[in-house]
């Protein structure tokens, strides 16, 4: 099964970085289900975009936006309408119609995405006509993507299922980026031995000129610092500023909530995939936002700490390993504090934040231990919502489980199926966890699988596992103010 962040994309994840330069155009999609009407094309900006409508069409389209696909990855992967072709081909047997785009290149491609998959509406409407109803989902950036349809353009659809987004929004992300590259800058130079201390010391937070280099440098003290007991602590006091989950793996159990041991081995198995993106796909977004985005000026590191998810286990960790958990908290803050260039801070600010003004109902849905998108975009989410007086127009799901958009094809299927039913009722449905375990046992049991995704290389039978579950705190929160961009800091 093919998710938006499957096994050779996060495999590339961890193996190279790119340079950031543009991918050479996707080839054209595929046509695959011979039982409806495909229509592929190429738009002006060099993208593809794939339509399918079944014969009879219940009115619905489904309006599918991908995920991250990495700078290193060429060319960049023709569109399609879903991330798994199983649960494709069962909507389009169900009535519905599916579409999306490739967009016309790789990396942060927001800006460009956004107006793609409006223009894949209006090929859709020339070909077919105007549908009954519109909703918009997608996976992980195209969670986020997704999210941003519906706040920009909230005539065009009826609902929305943004699904392991990140929902913290481009600043939100990339400022959490910038706090794990300090702490784990800083803690790492203080190792002593210098096979972790030295690659450290030449690693850059941001204006990455090299970002091969950065990332191995990068690799090589995340794997130096895991072989002694006080770099398993720092480890763990830089995950636990990011809010990292300790569970990795969907094949494993869950580690003991007082398992510190255990839990930090899982974030370092996170971390290896973490350090390609914060320390090497940062030069991508750089370069199209035209330097540095991001912030760190101002953040007090112990108030993080005290808000963090991974505070005990840190504390605990330290413990052990016979380190002052508060002389390196005192050196995180006496670091050097990376200040955004304003132009570039406005263009993420672009693409996108969330203000929470939201028309049209929405229904997230994410694993209680995503490694790469955490679960407290969720909460950031949900409280820009609420403050917008918006809240009775979101809900959100969760699945307990371990992994990055780690969702069977029937726990995504009945998510979809109750906003259905909130658009058709006017009202959300009860979204009882067992209930909707249930109705995700109906289906067959290759809808009941996950997989491949890292940590699960291999199909596995994963039985629905919706939950009651409350996000921790996002820690770097950015929702704008109204009236303009004056609030973003300054400097360079």
């Amino acid at each position: 099964m093919r998710r938006s962040l499957g096994a050779v994309v996060l495999a590339t994840l961890i193996a190279a970085v790119g340079t950031g330069a543009t991918a050479a155009a996707s080839q054209q999609p595929s046509c695959t289900n011979s039982a409806v009407t495909c229509k592929t094309g190429t738009a002006a900006d060099g993208s593809t975009w794939k339509i399918e409508v079944p014969q009879p069409w219940n009115g619905t389209l489904l309006l599918y936006s991908h995920g991250y696909v990495p700078p290193t990855a060429a060319p960049n992967p023709p569109a399609d309408d879903f991330a798994d072709r199983q649960a494709a081909d069962y909507l389009l047997s169900q009535g519905f119609a599916l579409a999306g785009s490739s967009y016309p290149d790789v990396g942060w491609a927001v800006k460009e995405a956004v107006p793609d998959q409006v223009g894949v509406l209006s090929e859709f409407r020339r070909d077919f006509g105007k549908p009954r109803r519109t909703i918009a989902w997608g996976h992980s950036m195209g969670g986020m993507i997704t999210a941003d349809l519906v706040q920009t353009y909230p005539k065009l659809f009826d609902g929305a299922l943004p699904m392991c987004g990140i929902l913290g929004g481009g600043i939100g992300l990339w400022n959490q980026n910038l706090d794990l590259e300090t702490s784990f800058k800083t803690l790492m130079e203080e190792d002593p031995n210098p096979a972790v201390s030295v690659p450290a010391s030449t690693l850059q937070l941001a204006n990455v000129t090299d970002p091969n280099a950065n990332t191995a440098a990068a690799e090589a003290a995340l794997a130096g610092a895991q072989a002694t007991a006080q770099g398993r602590a720092r480890l763990a006091l830089a995950s636990a500023l990011f809010n990292l989950p300790t569970w990795f793996s969907p094949a494993l159990p869950e580690p003991d909530s007082t398992d510190y041991a255990a839990q930090e081995q899982n974030q370092f198995q996170a971390l290896q995939v973490q350090v390609a993106f914060v320390f090497g796909f940062r030069a991508e977004l750089e370069k199209r936002a035209g330097g540095n985005p991001t912030w760190n000026s101002g953040v007090d590191y112990a108030k993080l700490l005290a808000r963090s998810a991974d505070r005990a286990e840190a504390t605990a960790l330290y413990q052990s390993a016979g380190l002052d958990l508060q002389a390196d908290l005192r050196r995180i803050d006496a670091a050097p504090r990376i200040t955004a260039a304003p132009d570039a801070a406005r263009f993420l600010e672009r693409n996108i934040v969330f203000d929470g003004r939201i028309r049209v109902p929405v229904l997230t849905m994410h694993t209680t231990s995503d490694w790469l998108v955490p679960v407290p975009h969720e909460q950031s989410y949900a409280s820009a919502v609420d403050d917008a007086g918006n809240g009775a127009l979101l809900r959100q799901l969760f699945v307990h489980r371990a992994g990055h958009c780690a969702f069977s094809d029937a726990e995504m299927l009945t998510a979809l199926n109750e906003l259905v039913r909130r658009l058709d009722g006017g009202h959300w449905p009860g979204l009882a966890p067992a209930d909707l375990n249930a109705e995700a046992a109906t289906y067959p049991s290759s809808f009941n699988e996950v997989g491949p995704v890292l940590g699960a290389p291999s199909a596995l039978p994963s039985p629905p596992a919706f939950t009651t579950f409350t996000p921790p705190d996002f820690l770097r929160p950015f929702v704008p103010p109204p009236g303009g961009h004056d609030h973003l800091p300054g400097g360079s």
